[in-house]
């Protein structure tokens, strides 16, 4: 079969794909991989999503077509949570829209808004479903440096500016994957005045709305006044409850962007199991302590890591919110690049971690990990880190000598 296919051409390769590869074949021979890779929440689901889940699928009505848009009582949850948590009254008919989890609502999203030749302006480093899925729509994308010493809404006038034709949209993400950066109310008023301005769409990913640390919830967008004119927002419970397999998300926010997600939705999928929107029902308007708990794993684990690694050599900056930290590729191998790197830390040290470059171009002197290995095992991986650099000479000169013979 010769035939060539448009989206999938246009698709970049996976970055990750290489380190994913090594893993299994490690794994394969018997070694033990300490896997700060993806972040795949490890917490089990609280006990009382659970119950609801099978309680509901007990009911053979359940078992019938669902609701694209999500089950009413869904739906009013989502609004009932945004209004507890950021003071933003949702029509929950209008305003709020059930997703398989926010990368499908952000894929579909994509498909719902955008056109080949339109033009999208998205961050670099961030999450990959960020800029594929309006690259699988035939969108064009401009991208802008985000990080810590970047002036960002600098570089957003810049990228506006010299945009032709002008951008569709904006996407946001703070807490940001794969950075761990935060964003103050402050910023996300002139991000809307701004946008607002020149008539272009924002759309901010909010996954990681209730994993902040040290006492600092971060804010929506929506609690702007005018945001919804022009701002559309997605949120999961795949980290917030330990739901990822799930799928179970949201799209809260500009009532036609929500309409339009829904009519696509409508020729694309019936919605998550019934079962399943029942228990995520559960889930919101139930005993939040479970969300506490969940924070207070992450919290201990990321002070573990700091602590442990910084020990070992590694500085790793604290991560204020996420279940990643973002670390600087250390001296000696910042030359190696993050992903040369990545594949030289678990070939010799066992611990793997996501290279950068798979976030973006800007994201190539870092590594992201995430924080899904109990405190026990973090510790194991700094001492299996503090042997790495403590053979770093060697290290380097035995990844040299494989170089030059492939």
């Amino acid at each position: 079969m010769d035939q060539t296919f448009h989206r999938i051409k246009r698709l970049p390769p996976y970055v990750f794909t290489e380190v994913n590869a090594m893993k299994a074949r490690a794994r394969a021979a018997g070694e033990d991989v300490i896997d700060f890779g993806m972040g795949n929440p490890d917490t089990p689901t609280p006990q009382h999503v659970v119950n609801k889940l099978v309680e509901t699928v007990a009911d053979p009505r359940t078992h019938r077509y669902s609701a694209s848009r999500g089950i009413a009582g869904l739906r009013r949850a989502n609004a009932a949570y945004y209004a507890r948590r950021f003071g933003v009254d949702i029509d929950p008919e209008l305003e709020t829209i059930a997703t398989l989890g926010s990368k499908e609502g952000f894929a579909n999203l994509a498909q719902a808004i955008s056109a080949p030749g339109d033009v999208i302006v998205v961050p670099n480093p961030s999450y990959p479903i960020h800029a594929y899925g309006f690259i699988i729509a035939g969108a064009a994308l401009r991208h802008v440096p985000v990080g810590p010493n970047v002036d960002f809404m600098a570089e957003l006038e810049r990228a506006v500016q010299y945009s032709v034709p002008p951008p569709l949209a904006l996407v946001l993400n703070f807490p940001a994957n794969p950075t761990a950066m935060v964003v103050d109310l402050e910023f996300y008023e002139r991000v809307v005045a701004f946008c607002k301005k020149h008539d272009i769409i924002i759309i901010s990913d909010l996954a990681y709305a209730e994993i902040y640390f040290d006492g600092n919830p971060p804010p929506s967008i929506l609690q702007v006044p005018g945001a919804r004119d022009i701002a559309v927002e997605f949120t999961s419970l795949s980290k917030t409850y330990s739901m990822p397999g799930w799928r179970m998300g949201f799209a809260t926010g500009n009532a036609k962007i929500i309409a339009a997600l829904a009519r696509i939705k409508s020729y694309l999928d019936y919605g998550a199991f019934t079962p399943i929107q029942v228990a995520a029902t559960a889930a919101l308007n139930g005993p939040q302590d479970c969300v506490d708990g969940v924070r207070g794993v992450y919290q201990r684990r990321r002070d573990v890591l700091v602590e442990a690694f910084g020990q070992a050599g590694w500085d790793v900056p604290p991560p204020p919110a996420t279940m990643f930290a973002w670390a600087p590729i250390p001296e000696p191998f910042a030359h190696l690049g993050s992903l040369e790197f990545s594949k030289l830390l678990l070939a010799e040290a066992q611990v793997a971690v996501s290279p950068g470059l798979g976030f973006g171009e800007y994201g190539d002197g870092f590594v992201r990990i995430s924080l899904v290995e109990n405190r026990q095992r973090i510790r194991q991986a700094a001492r299996n880190v503090r042997q790495f650099f403590a053979d770093a000479d060697r290290v380097l000169e035995r990844s040299e000598t494989r170089a030059a013979a492939s």
